[in-house]
């Protein structure tokens, strides 16, 4: 989604600049440099505003996946860690990873969320002020509220899925060989350097 709104943005300060480009090819950066200046206005304002309330559930998504960052991270190198356990200890330690790993997500996600949807508007509004005109931000608003937009934001999900299960299937056999050939180097690191460890660690 958040590539969506991306796009969105160069589409709609694009068209303009093409329009203006084919019918007055002289004036064009004179004009363009004083629309990059031109003064705010309340219409202006209203208009980011209502941009930044379509594209919320957006800034939500990004800062929920950076909050999980590190948890995500956590797991990735605790899944190679646990293989060097008893096998019969294994399970215990994934699950208490697993809950661990919730605990912090379900606290630290709504404290990044909440910022960043407090941050948007003296950032992200402020850069759509400065560089969108209000015949500009009209459009985008049309663009980001327009059926088909929705429509196709609405197919998100499917074409993730769809293009993700074929994805697997046709990959996984090249690439599962190369994901365990990483595991056991890291693995055989790991257990080159445990004697060493041990060996230097002092007596008591």
């Amino acid at each position: 989604m958040t590539q969506r709104f991306v796009l969105a943005l160069a589409l709609a300060a694009a068209v303009p600049a093409m329009a203006q480009k084919a019918s007055a090819p002289a004036a064009a950066p004179a004009a363009s440099a004083a629309a990059s200046a031109a003064p705010s206005s309340p219409a202006k304002k209203a208009l980011v505003a209502k941009i930044l309330q379509i594209q919320q559930p957006a800034v939500e998504n990004m800062a929920r996946q950076l909050a999980e960052q590190p948890a995500v991270m956590l797991m990735q190198q605790g899944a190679m860690a646990v293989q060097r356990l008893p096998a019969d200890k294994r399970e215990a330690v994934v699950k208490g990873m697993q809950a661990d790993a919730k605990k912090y997500a379900d606290e630290a996600t709504p404290i990044v969320r909440d910022r960043a949807v407090k941050l948007a508007p003296s950032t992200i509004g402020v850069l759509l002020e400065q560089r969108f005109t209000e015949a500009e931000l009209k459009q985008l608003v049309g663009i980001l509220e327009s059926p088909v937009n929705r429509k196709f934001q609405s197919l998100n999900g499917d074409m993730q899925r769809a293009i993700g299960e074929k994805l697997v299937a046709e990959t996984k056999p090249l690439v599962a060989p190369k994901v365990q050939a990483m595991e056991q180097s890291v693995r055989k690191r790991f257990e080159a350097a445990a004697p060493a460890a041990a060996a230097s660690a002092p007596k008591q």
